[in-house]
């Protein structure tokens, strides 16, 4: 079964604001950081969520939790975003309504995390597929794209937002993604030119720089160095938590999967390397003979690259740096630009540049993820805007009105659509609307975009108007035309109460907007508005041989000249604003209200003044008043019911009829007044929270009661389970023990007549046995009488037939004599002729094997290296004894090598490595060779002092030794652990185990040594490398013969890099940072003992004292 849950069940604080009582800022405040003090992030406002920035990773967005709010009631469960991406998702593919998700709030307050989450939420909750997870991944992959080149460090926020999003995700008649297109409004293109204090350039910048390849940065002409260009800010170059490098790969991948062929990120990377060579080039004042002054480059290189990336003429460009033209009607005025006028220009072009190049990317990515199909699609919009800002200190400019007013447009149709959808639940409902009375901000949007008197209409008006126009004539207009206007404040307005009042300066207004007064300075209000671009710049960047240059500026085609004004950035955005509104009120809408809690990027940190700063510009009490203007509380009737009916007798435990009437019942017994409820035609309506915390703790009571009566029941129900239990194995045992006592008689019985039976057939057989027993008696008697006549017999037939053939063999041996006498006889004529060769062949072989016999008795030891071989007894045995001698040679030495391990061979390779590398070269060399080699001096995998160390180090440790790193500054050693593996060595301090640098081998390119006694080595690093920052390495050991050994049997056997050279001197340098010092070693007397000793001279040498051997 089931259990049915409430968003009301186990609650921390109000998890729905509408139902928070009494309302106040301070009980909404009070509210909202007891749930964040829980790690409850999530509350809501009707169907509004606010979200609070955790500043931390908590683990609610797991799979589980997806599957968790999948297809739930909105107010089923906790508050929390996954509900509001569930129920606009079912929504649309289950009502075919189109949703759109609104996501305002400050920078740092989670915007973009919060986008994410949605899109994530309805990418894991769609269908499966082939096609439709490559949707899925484009869709999500854009997202990487789109913050490396549209956000930013901030002092407020590490990854910044410096534009606004909103997309469209479409849908087919399934629920599956089909696509996607993405719009983006007021990229912040002032940030590359000029960032703030403590902030930082776009990303894309920082990661190209950090991630691109050496090879890429040289043919982008870029250097990794940040300070090189005057574009990066480089107070906050380095965000800790940020990897420039891997978030560029990340980048990189994320456009392969969107669709980008390779040329088009070449092109993309060029035009940003461009940007950063385009804020090196720097100016000089020029004067010519009419007394002006003229703008002349200072250095042409970063010029001249610039160009060649660009496909760019250099004299073209350089040109359009120094001189304006201007065309009216038919005629073309030329007039020179001073320093000022210059660095404007630059600036606007690297502006212009890539706000451009963001927009072509945003184009470009749509034409990947927008649907192939023409049919009508559902479609999921998501908008990701910027919050109301207000700065503290009065530097409101351009950007935070025109944002400022887009909030106010989003505030308008935020009040607008909420009445519209509680109106029209009503009317499904049948419950009699009556007017909510709320603040209509429409007043103040018509304020900033009336078409005649309209703040953005005069701004227009003034930056089109021929003659002087600065922002103070600005103000004076505005001071003029909205001088009557009730939001509208200046220092010379009617509605100035205050004209004493200093806080409101001269060159600024103030605004009354729905979340406060914000005081707007007019200083760059013209200019940002203009946001001119000269002609000739623009002409300029058309004749690149660049193929997305022109693309990007269209305008400098001298086939389609415009003389036309371009549009104020002032009018695009109301226009797109006007478009993003029209497209809103079609869907229907679901919003994300995000909160930052404190200015610390901290966790566990509230901030009540912030946050109430950010209640009041968000109208999020306003938005609970409306909420509660009509009823607080719906609910269907079924889950009301199934809620509360334990409260009623007539209901509980079943209702038989329709919910509604069960529902009437149950309030009419609770004697709930009528004035405080309505009937819906599905939904039940509670006018105050009051009444529903009523309900709530008289089901808290009941529920109290219940687990009573349960408990009781229960206890009832054991006891008798328990008591029927111990009967049922009563009668069990008890048939078990009269089993067993038959069964006990039964074999006592047995047993006895199976005795009985026994004695009986024991007689019988005692009587067999003594009967046969007699007659076998009577058997043996006759054959023993037999036996002893045959053998009588027997026994004088023996003694004949031995006398018989002892007289025959007697016979033969006469005969046998006989024939030997005859043959000696004839074999002495013929011995004395053969005598001498065969004595000579007999003494010969006795000699021989007498020489081997004791050739065995004196054997040398099985020692390779023992030289003793016994003297040769003969001189003919010369030859012979030699090739033996070298016989037994060789083969004790397979004896001996077939005793060796792996490891006995690989630690006698190495001593033979080192008799090749430092016999008769290094003076230390003999004294090495007794010493076997260990490799782990430290034992550095058990021991526990280097735990932290070893895990630290990847690969298998070969060796593990303390050494002294000598210091240039004075000659003194500091003790280091020394780590060598096969691709890197590692020094650390000794004390810490913490890691002070690692070098991989291959940057290693020789070792320097002396001829003497001493342990000191030189690490001689390759120039150029990331590891020859710091310089060389100057080293001493008390192993040095098997360190150096080492690093060369390692350089030998890899194949990619060379073998390492070994230079043997007196007297070598060693690289310190940008200095060479002189190391030299002299032979002194021994006066404190024998150490070695080593003291700086001067800047450029370093003298080692070897004491003399006595």
């Amino acid at each position: 079964m089931e259990v049915k849950t409430s968003l009301l069940d186990n609650m921390i604080g109000v998890g729905d604001m509408v139902l928070l009582e009494p309302l106040s800022e301070d009980s909404f405040l009070g509210n909202l950081k007891k749930r964040f003090d829980h790690s409850e992030i999530y509350t809501y406002i009707g169907s509004v969520v606010i979200s609070m920035n955790p500043y931390r990773s908590l683990p609610i967005y797991t799979p589980e939790k997806v599957e968790e709010y999948r297809n739930r009631n909105f107010y089923e469960l906790s508050p929390h975003i996954y509900a509001l991406a569930d129920e606009a998702y079912r929504s649309l593919r289950d009502q075919d309504k189109d949703q759109c998700i609104l996501i305002t709030g400050e920078s740092g307050a989670g915007k973009t995390e919060a986008s994410k989450l949605v899109m994530s939420y309805v990418a894991a909750v769609c269908g499966k597929g082939h096609e439709v997870n490559k949707v899925k991944e484009q869709l999500l992959q854009s997202n990487p794209v789109l913050e490396a080149f549209g956000n930013a460090k901030t002092v407020r926020n590490d990854n910044s937002s410096r534009f606004g999003k909103y997309m469209d995700i479409e849908f087919d008649f399934k629920g599956d993604p089909l696509g996607g297109v993405i719009s983006n409004y007021l990229l912040e293109k002032s940030r590359v030119v000029k960032q703030p204090r403590g902030e930082r350039n776009f990303h894309v910048f920082y990661q190209l720089l950090s991630g691109a390849s050496d090879d890429t940065l040289r043919k982008l002409k870029l250097d990794r160095d940040f300070s090189k260009y005057n574009y990066l800010s480089l107070d906050s170059a380095a965000v800790s938590g940020l990897d420039d490098a891997a978030n560029f790969r990340t980048v990189r991948n994320a456009m392969q999967i969107v669709g980008f062929m390779e040329d088009e990120v070449q092109s993309v990377l060029e035009l940003v390397a461009a940007v950063l060579k385009l804020g090196n080039i720097e100016f000089k004042p020029e004067s010519r003979c009419n007394g002006t002054d003229e703008s002349r480059v200072k250095d042409k290189n970063d010029l001249k690259e610039m160009c060649e990336l660009l496909g760019i003429e250099q004299s073209v460009l350089e040109r359009a740096f120094s001189y304006r033209t201007v065309e009216a009607k038919m005629e073309k005025v030329s007039t020179t630009l001073n320093v000022a006028q210059a660095y404007y220009a630059r600036d606007a072009l690297a502006k212009n540049l890539y706000s451009r190049l963001f927009s072509w990317l945003v184009t470009r990515i749509n034409e990947s993820i927008q649907a192939q199909t023409k049919a009508r699609h559902k479609v999921m919009g998501v908008l990701d805007i910027y919050g109301f800002e207000i700065f503290e200190n009065g530097d409101n400019s351009f950007e935070q009105f025109i944002i400022n007013y887009c909030n106010e447009k989003l505030q308008q149709i935020f009040i607008e659509l909420t009445l519209r959808e509680e109106q029209e639940e009503y009317i499904r409902e049948g419950i009699e609307w009556t007017n909510i009375e709320y603040f209509n901000n429409a007043i103040i949007c018509d304020l900033i975009e009336n078409n005649q008197n309209g703040i953005l209409a005069m701004l227009d008006e003034e930056c089109l108007r021929p003659g002087t126009v600065t922002d103070e004539t600005f103000l004076d207009k505005l001071n003029t035309i909205c001088a009557d206007h009730q939001h509208f404040e200046s220092r010379l307005n009617k509605n100035s109460k205050f004209l004493n009042d200093h806080s409101l300066p001269h060159n600024c207004f103030r605004i009354q907007h729905y979340a406060g007064k914000v005081l707007y300075r007019v200083e760059g209000f013209v200019d940002k508005n203009n946001d001119l671009l000269y002609r000739d710049l623009s002409q300029a960047m058309y004749k690149a041989n660049h193929s997305l240059i022109k693309q990007l500026f269209p305008e400098g085609n001298p086939a389609k000249v415009n003389l036309k004004r371009p549009l104020t950035a002032g009018f695009q955005f109301r226009a797109s604003v006007g478009t993003l509104m029209r497209n809103l009120q079609t869907k229907n809408p679901n919003y994300i209200r995000c909160i930052k809690p404190n200015d610390k990027k901290a966790s566990h940190i509230f901030t009540d003044s912030l946050v109430r700063h950010q209640v009041r510009y968000l109208g999020l009490m306003e938005n609970v008043r409306v909420r509660r203007a009509g009823y607080a509380f719906r609910q269907p009737y079924e889950p009301c019911l199934e809620r509360y009916k334990m409260l009623c007798k007539r209901t509980w435990p079943h209702w038989k009829g329709p919910a509604r009437e069960g529902v009437e019942v149950l309030m009419a017994d609770l004697q709930i007044p009528t004035e405080e409820i309505s009937y819906g035609r599905s939904k039940i309506f509670i006018r105050n929270p009051r009444t529903l915390f009523f309900l709530e703790e008289k089901r808290k009571q009941c529920l109290q009661d219940l687990a009573t009566l349960i408990q009781k029941i229960y206890r009832g129900w054991k006891c008798r389970t328990h008591f029927l239990l111990m009967k049922k194995s009563q009668i069990v045992v008890a048939a078990w023990y009269r089993r067993y006592a038959q069964q006990k008689k039964y074999r006592n019985i047995k047993s006895a007549t199976t005795m009985v039976q026994s004695y009986t057939r024991g007689w019988q057989a005692r009587k067999l046995l003594r009967e046969l027993k007699h007659q076998k008696r009577c058997e043996e008697a006759v054959t023993t009488i037999a036996a002893f006549w045959h053998g009588t017999q027997a026994r004088r037939e023996l003694r004949r037939l031995k006398e018989e053939a002892r007289r025959k063999h007697a016979v033969a041996l006469i005969w046998a004599y006989w024939q030997g006498l005859k043959v000696r006889r004839e074999y002495r004529k013929f011995f004395r002729a053969n005598a001498g060769k065969k004595i000579y062949d007999f003494t010969i072989q006795r000699i021989i094997q007498k020489y081997f016999l004791g050739l065995k008795s004196s054997m040398p030891s099985m020692s390779p290296i023992d030289r003793k071989w016994p003297a040769r007894p003969y001189g003919f045995l010369d030859g012979v004894h030699t090739e033996l001698r070298k016989i037994f040679h060789h083969w004790r030495c397979k004896k001996y090598r077939d005793q060796f391990t792996e490891e006995k061979k690989a630690v006698y390779e190495e001593k033979l490595e080192a008799s090749e590398i430092f016999k008769d070269k290094k003076a230390l060399y003999p004294s090495s060779v007794s010493q076997p080699f260990k490799g782990d001096y430290l034992e550095i995998s058990k021991n526990p002092k280097y735990q932290k160390l070893n895990s630290a180090v990847d690969e298998k440790v070969l060796l593990a030794d303390v050494v002294n790193k000598i210091n240039r500054a004075n000659g003194k050693g500091t003790p280091r652990i020394f780590l060598l593996t096969k691709k890197n060595f590692v020094l650390a301090d000794q004390k810490t185990g913490q890691v002070k640098a690692s070098i991989p081998l291959p940057d290693v390119t020789s070792v320097s040594v002396s001829t003497q006694k001493d342990g000191f080595f030189a690490l001689k690093l390759k120039e150029g490398s990331a590891s020859a920052v710091k310089g060389d390495f100057l080293l001493s050991s008390e192993h040095l013969i098997e360190i150096i050994t080492k690093l060369h049997r390692i350089g030998a056997t890899a194949a990619d890099r060379e073998k390492l050279k070994v230079d043997i001197s007196d007297e070598f340098l060693v690289q310190f940072k940008q200095d060479k010092v002189c190391v030299k070693f002299i032979q002194s007397s021994p006066k404190n003992g024998n150490s070695v000793s080593c003291k700086r001279k001067n800047n450029r040498l370093l003298e080692v004292s070897v004491p003399t051997s006595p």
